[in-house]
């Protein structure tokens, strides 16, 4: 990706169409996933969530995928689903 380019980025903790959990294995075969929809995926697992205080009310998540290392910052009610050691995908595809 260039600078300037246009991207959808997804998190999610399953790839799995009907949001069954993922079980961590690979299985080979025709059955489709999120991942088709998708030039690029990462999966990976949170491994920090500090929520926000009275001075800097902003929580921040962080996921390492693979040593690729993501931190989210952002109002703590927008992570309010995710949880410490949660494994995760990151979906990316250019627009």
């Amino acid at each position: 990706m260039r600078e300037g380019e246009k991207f959808s980025m997804a998190l999610t903790s399953t790839i799995n169409l009907d949001g069954t959990p993922d079980t961590g294995y690979f299985t080979q075969g025709n059955r489709r996933t999120l991942a088709d929809e998708y030039e690029y995926v990462m999966q990976g697992k949170l491994f920090k969530i500090s929520e926000g205080s009275k001075r800097d009310p902003k929580a921040e998540v962080n996921a390492s995928f693979g040593g690729l290392l993501m931190m989210l910052k952002g109002e703590a009610s927008q992570f309010k689903n995710f949880e410490l050691d949660q494994r995760m995908f990151l979906l990316i595809r250019k627009l």
